[in-house]
């Protein structure tokens, strides 16, 4: 019997690791998590529905902001993003305050119109010359509308 114990001690001193079988089963399980994990993960970037809809609410604010402040208040939409600007009585000053920073359209956005830039003018009544703008992004587009009352609309 003390024969048989110095063969198990070198069994078990041989057996002081991983298998390859063990490590590539580890390593199976470990991408099977990240790829789960990848997967669920959110794009960053806002749908296009709440990006037109951001659009619209900005609109309504840029409205608001012509007939409270009793100036004209601009939109120029790009390629590449909107911005606003307001009229003294003398030259179109940039609006940089609140919520009317330049903005920038996510990545991939696409903005189509009949012309380019769109530049939707609010008179101090709240009236504007009727526009119309669809952004697209991944094969899923919203049409946003302007009528000549100012009202601003989101289709889908």
């Amino acid at each position: 019997m003390s024969v048989l114990r110095p063969q198990a001690a070198s069994r078990r001193a041989k057996r002081q690791g991983f298998t390859l079988v063990e490590l590539l089963m580890v390593v199976a399980i470990i991408g099977l998590a990240a790829g789960a994990v990848v997967l669920s993960v959110p794009d960053p970037r806002p749908a296009v529905a709440e990006e037109a809809e951001r659009f619209a609410a900005r609109l309504v604010r840029a409205r608001e902001e012509a007939v409270l402040g009793a100036r004209p208040v601009a939109v120029e939409a790009t390629a590449r993003g909107y911005d606003f600007s307001s009229f003294d009585g003398v030259e179109w000053t940039p609006l940089t305050d609140g919520p009317f920073g330049p903005e920038t359209w996510a990545e991939g956005s696409i903005l189509s119109s009949a012309q380019a830039p769109v530049r939707v003018v609010f008179d101090p009544s709240g009236v504007a010359d009727p526009a119309t703008l669809t952004l697209t992004r991944d094969g899923r587009s919203r049409t946003i509308a302007v009528d000549g009352a100012g009202e601003v609309r989101v289709d889908g």
